[in-house]
């Protein structure tokens, strides 16, 4: 089983993860992994914490002469940011800052408590739920920045991933009301898309040029944007997942997992949505048979409107997924709010915080589904070595019939 940990604070020291339960024997670089990195550094729309962020990650453990050596991998990205907030943000109790004086909620004459909340954001929730009065204790680790962990190690789960063809990629469909009207996008034409289009990563220039006016144009107005994102994961094979129990359909846990992602509200697998409107000979999949030898032998579908899925197991078609992102919730002009101090009425707070997060947002979830797709392929072939798992995976595709 493959598991994964994250840690810090959005303008603490440092992000941290450790991911366990890869084989040994996988080949690791860096480099790869800095690549998914800089892809979620980028993008239109983002705020002024990409130009003090280089991202730079590092690998503590796990890794020996550029192959895994099946102990925990453990990663960290440094927060230069962390310099300037180096005294909000310090371990020591708050009577070390040397303050003339306190505010009783926990903050300093020089660093108040944060007491706005943001409707649409995990502010109060999170603060009535752990007894904060500052809900900086909430914002930071409610923050996207934790994401930068998830795409490092997933970086490793698509190394991993490529092992057996397996590969997936992204692309922009939706920003605000600019819709990719062409909904029969292949793998092959999105794979290169973030090196044609990194600022809106969507495979229509016009459309894309549409795209980046209206988050322009947010931007004017001190407003935010949302949109979707299509991840196609592409020579997934049959059989990941199962049927037997709720909590090993794969859907679900890819569901779950994309979900986690802030600012994600819905997540639309194959044709789901068009699916709930049309009859049942509309929408399913029909089942065909080839056989080119005794080396090839395959069922396969001339649609997908199931999006690779069927009764929580993979059916050997590209996995296909929407991914549908709010807008983010600090406004230029804020929200009515109450005050948790005085329980009056007020105006949210305003962080610095970026306009549209749905061009950069497809790497952090081809991230997630590249890390359930890890698992997955682990749980079903195993191995203590890479070997063993190739071993194993090519044993079950030849047996398939």
């Amino acid at each position: 089983m493959l598991r994964f940990l994250t840690a810090g604070e959005s303008h603490g020291p440092a992000e941290i993860a450790i991911l366990e339960g890869l084989p040994a024997g996988l080949a690791i670089d860096k480099d790869v992994i800095q690549q998914e990195l800089d892809k979620r550094r980028g993008g239109a729309g983002r705020g002024g914490r990409g130009a003090i962020e280089k991202d730079q990650v590092k690998i503590l453990s796990g890794v020996r002469f550029g192959k895994t050596l099946g102990s925990p991998i453990a990663l960290i990205v440094d927060n230069l940011d962390f310099a300037n907030w180096a005294q909000k943000m310090q371990i020591e109790p708050f009577e070390s800052i040397g303050a003339d004086s306190f505010h009783p909620s926990g903050g300093t004459a020089l660093h108040p408590p944060l007491t706005t909340p943001r409707p649409g954001h995990a502010d109060l929730a999170g603060g009535l739920k752990y007894g904060f009065e500052d809900i900086r204790n909430v914002l930071e680790r409610a923050s996207a920045r934790e994401t930068i962990m998830r795409v490092a190690i997933s970086a490793i789960c698509k190394k991993f991933l490529l092992e057996f063809n397996i590969e997936i990629a992204s692309h922009t469909i939706q920003i605000g009301q600019i819709k990719l009207s062409n909904k029969n996008v292949q793998f092959e034409d999105i794979k290169n898309v973030f090196n044609k289009n990194p600022e809106i990563r969507c495979i229509d220039p016009n459309i894309s040029s549409s795209m980046k006016n209206e988050i322009l144009a947010a931007t004017k107005s001190k407003n935010t944007l949302g949109g979707v994102v299509e991840i196609i994961a592409h020579h997934v094979p049959v059989g990941l997942g199962s049927y037997v129990h709720y909590d090993r359909k794969i859907d679900g846990r890819i569901s779950q997992s994309l979900m986690s992602i802030p600012s994600v509200k819905a997540v639309e697998i194959g044709e789901g949505i068009t699916n709930a409107s049309l009859y049942g000979s509309q929408v399913h999949d029909d089942i065909y048979y080839k056989s080119q030898g005794p080396t090839l032998k395959k069922y396969y579908r001339k649609t997908n409107k199931a999006g690779g899925i069927e009764g929580g197991v993979t059916n050997g078609e590209d996995i296909i997924i929407r991914v549908y992102h709010k807008p983010i919730s600090t406004l230029g002009n804020p929200k009515d709010t109450v005050d948790i101090a005085t329980k009056k009425p007020a105006k949210a707070l305003i962080e610095r915080s970026d306009i549209c997060v749905v061009p950069r947002a497809g790497v952090i979830s081809e991230a997630m589904l590249a890390f359930v797709l890890a698992d997955e392929m682990l749980r079903k072939f195993g191995g203590d070595n890479i070997v063993e798992t190739k071993r194993n995976f090519k044993g079950y595709i030849k047996a398939l019939k």
